[in-house]
């Protein structure tokens, strides 16, 4: 599997805009552990250029790209894995395609036997959220904070998402959370760099560092 960076920020791109670079330049350096690019439009030939420039910019610093999603666009760009939401099948399907050094991640929202079943078939993380209200996801079904603590025998990492913001936040790292996923919170800040260091700096006050 592709070696996992220390635990801290997972940044989600909040889908087309005209300074996506940019912004993401600034979430990386503001020391962003992992990059998911997640645009949830048909527009095949932009995605596909957007994800190679991403792409070379991961490289850049050093970090991991993931795909929201979309197994073909990881494979087509070389990026280090794929984030799903759906079905075990579609776990193998990606895993069959991207190979074992793959970062495959997985949606499990409030569901600690979704968890379970997602890491036994191969998962190498497994995230959970709604933890607060999102801007982006309003209809998202709560997830409880123990969920976190719960999950810990899993074995692999646990990423908490959901309305997280520096206020928060360190209640999830606290219960467990080896990263933490943002979206408004980073993207939507004024100041991307900042807004993500602030984030980052949660596990710099976390008084456990066996969580990972």
């Amino acid at each position: 599997m592709h070696p996992f960076p220390s635990r801290g920020v997972y940044a989600i791109t909040d889908g087309p805009r005209n300074d996506l670079l940019d912004v993401t330049r600034e979430a990386l350096a503001g020391g962003a552990r992992l990059l998911q690019y997640r645009d949830l439009s048909h527009d095949d030939a932009r995605r596909h250029a957007e994800a190679h420039a991403l792409k070379r910019l991961c490289d850049e610093y050093g970090v991991p790209l993931l795909i929201n999603g979309d197994a073909a666009l990881a494979q087509a760009v070389g990026a280090a894995g794929v984030h799903l939401g759906e079905t075990a099948e579609e776990l193998a399907g990606a895993r069959e395609r991207l190979g074992a050094q793959a970062i495959i991640g997985v949606s499990c929202f409030d569901s600690p036997e979704r968890a379970q079943s997602m890491a036994k078939a191969g998962a190498d993380y497994v995230s959970f959220g709604a933890f607060f209200p999102s801007p982006t996801l309003p209809h998202a079904r709560v997830a409880p904070l123990q969920l976190l603590r719960q999950s810990a025998a899993l074995g692999v990492p646990r990423v908490a998402i959901g309305g997280i913001t520096p206020e928060n936040g360190f209640a999830l790292v606290d219960a467990g959370a080896d990263y933490l996923a943002a979206i408004s919170a980073v993207f939507g800040a004024t100041d991307v760099r900042a807004a993500t260091r602030r984030l980052g700096d949660l596990y710099r006050f976390s008084s456990d560092e066996s969580h990972s």
